[in-house]
């Protein structure tokens, strides 16, 4: 049962990053940001560096479905135990930029902790 409930969350972790990663690559301004105090929305070239990490999103997102198709629950677990140093960096950047705390900890270190909880469901 805990399997199946956190293979369910992975797959939903693997949805939010495509499609964030979607949405960063075709309409980068609504994706700037991202806690990031003076983002600046309007540079030509922070928005193709936002397309290029849009890409970088989709990649690790769909390959949590490869890894649901082909590996056992704790491969896809132990990917997602590592990868989830994603978001818990990311929370560091807000914070050490002056962007808001509930960036950091509501967005993305729960974004870590989801994963991490999802990984360790893998993994038993």
């Amino acid at each position: 049962m805990l399997t199946t409930l956190a293979t369910v969350v992975a797959g939903l972790l693997g949805a939010g990053l495509v499609l964030m990663g979607a949405n960063a690559f075709v309409g980068p301004r609504g994706a700037a940001g991202f806690g990031i105090p003076d983002t600046p929305v309007e540079d030509p070239g922070f928005q193709s560096w936002l397309r290029v990490k849009g890409l970088r999103e989709i990649a690790p997102g769909a390959f949590v479905f490869v890894l649901m198709a082909v590996a056992s629950p704790s491969v896809l677990g132990w990917y997602l135990l590592v990868f989830a140093l994603v978001p818990a960096g990311d929370a560091l950047v807000v914070l050490r930029s002056g962007g808001p705390r509930v960036t950091a900890y509501g967005v993305h270190a729960a974004t870590s902790a989801v994963m991490l909880l999802t990984g360790v469901g893998l993994l038993v």
